[in-house]
């Protein structure tokens, strides 16, 4: 049994005027920064088996802090990053609709048949987030592992493991706020919700 703790990295400085940041490298807000010391207490009295993040710079920014008061070793994984939304990369959802907006009442119909244009399948990244996941748990059979990663991805891969429809995460999980916690237990049987987007 491997409990797993996903955290979506701290506030960035596209984070006010809403911009789809998939692989795009941008730095963590002030508040981004407070947001990890706040995890990082949080993870110093988890008694946490390890920490692992994506290897985006927001990521490795919120999770670092973690690491070094839980006295652990940040390992960063690449199947962990964000979507890349590929056209949509950088924009808003104004902007986008302006630019191709076929396209994009499209991706807001069905954002899994219908990803934005030269983005990544969500199933592909879902089964990669997932497939990590499964090697932590292998490695830390009886673990409890902090998993600082991003939001779409997050919700795509709660869906994978709940056994819910992938293009229902937006519905499913309409928000998942900067810092907070998913708890997700790994259990030879299914997989189980046990926290959802609580505020430390």
């Amino acid at each position: 049994m491997t409990d797993f703790f996903l955290v979506r990295h701290g506030e960035t400085v596209w984070h006010s005027e809403n911009r789809y940041a998939g692989v795009s490298e941008i730095d963590l807000s002030p508040l981004g920064h407070e947001q990890a010391e706040q995890l990082a207490t949080w993870a110093g009295g988890a008694r946490l088996s390890a920490i692992w993040c994506s290897p985006q710079r927001r990521a490795i920014a919120t999770a670092t802090p973690c690491a070094d008061r839980a006295g652990l070793r940040l390992e960063v994984d690449a199947r962990l990053r964000e979507l890349d939304f590929g056209a949509g990369e950088g924009l808003t959802s104004t902007q986008m609709l302006d630019r191709f907006p076929a396209a994009f009442a499209a991706f807001r119909t069905d954002p899994i048949v219908n990803h934005l244009p030269g983005g990544e399948d969500p199933v592909a990244a879902a089964a990669r987030f997932v497939a990590c996941l499964h090697d932590i748990a292998t490695l830390f059979p009886d673990g409890r592992v902090l998993v600082v990663a991003h939001a779409t991805a997050i919700r795509l891969a709660l869906c994978d493991l709940l056994g819910l429809p992938l293009g229902d995460y937006r519905r499913l999980f309409p928000t998942l706020s900067n810092g907070a916690l998913t708890q997700v237990r790994m259990t030879e049987a299914r997989p189980a919700l046990l926290l959802f987007n609580v505020p430390i």
